[in-house]
């Protein structure tokens, strides 16, 4: 018998609250385990960018407990070296590349990381190398990200986080606003890093792409919830799941000599109006 793989994330019953009013989450319940790949499924306000930032460590739980490599996350934010420890095993991609590149050059941010850990000048310069080199991006260092295209800044922005050599990736919406030629390079990117034994967490609502990233899927309902747990192509086939978490829509269409309803992915071929985009 294989023995399970230590828990990175363990939480129960953690809830937050955005100025103690707004809830965020509400009674997760939820482990994820070292070398795990996970997607977190939830429509726009459903609580994943806010749960990745907990477990990120920029969250506090406003209720339940958080325990993270075994350690509780208030007592790991007590202490300033295993603050440090954390922050160094744990890296989260922002959705919005511009909050993670904010330095002169493409280089200089995947630097910048390693710099604040006070490793030897050769160990930056392999860091950033290899960082740079498995995005494939090396021809980009010198370029400032103001001057990168989206898909770019998402590559510069994984390639800073990489630089940590952090255990656990944390992904925001990786995929968003991309053409499908990017897109689909950084998803094979996103199974790259897989392979190498990183725990994955990837939050997205974009259906298409959950079975390729990951092995696992935790779906957050609109009441901020987990409506599900569970390997991906039971929960991408229910339809009824989907539609409740509102990741889908039914939507009525009228030929001459039937009325039928198909299921769709919300915002992916209709508008709001039920229309099909030109």
């Amino acid at each position: 018998m294989v023995a399970e793989a230590p828990p990175v994330f363990e939480l129960q019953g953690v809830a937050y609250t955005y100025n103690r009013k707004h809830l965020a989450l509400d009674g997760i319940d939820l482990t994820i385990r070292q070398g795990e790949t996970v997607a977190i499924l939830g429509a726009n306000g459903s609580g994943k960018s806010t749960l990745l930032k907990m477990l990120d460590g920029l969250y506090m739980p406003s209720a339940g407990q958080m325990r993270v490599f075994g350690s509780d996350i208030q007592a790991i934010e007590a202490n300033l070296d295993e603050t440090h420890r954390f922050h160094r095993r744990i890296g989260l991609v922002f959705q919005d590349p511009d909050i993670q590149l904010f330095s002169p050059t493409v280089g200089d941010d995947v630097a910048f990381g390693p710099l604040q850990l006070h490793l030897p000048l050769r160990e930056v310069r392999h860091r950033v190398e290899a960082a740079l080199g498995q995005m494939e991006i090396l021809h980009l260092r010198d370029r400032a990200p103001f001057e990168l295209s989206g898909g770019e800044k998402k590559r510069a922005a994984i390639a800073s986080v990489l630089s940590l050599e952090p255990d656990v990736i944390l992904l925001d919406e990786p995929t968003a606003n991309l053409d499908p030629r990017t897109k689909w390079v950084l998803i094979n990117m996103i199974v790259e890093l897989a392979q190498q034994g990183r725990t994955i967490i990837t939050a997205t609502h974009e259906l298409e792409i959950v079975s390729l990233i990951a092995r696992r899927v935790v779906v957050l309902g609109e009441n901020r919830r987990i409506v599900a747990d569970g390997l991906p192509e039971p929960i991408l086939e229910n339809t009824d799941l989907l539609v409740e978490a509102n990741l889908i829509h039914e939507h009525l269409h009228r030929h001459p000599a039937v009325a039928h309803a198909h299921a769709h992915e919300v915002d992916a071929h209709h508008d709001e109006e039920g229309r099909r985009p030109p």
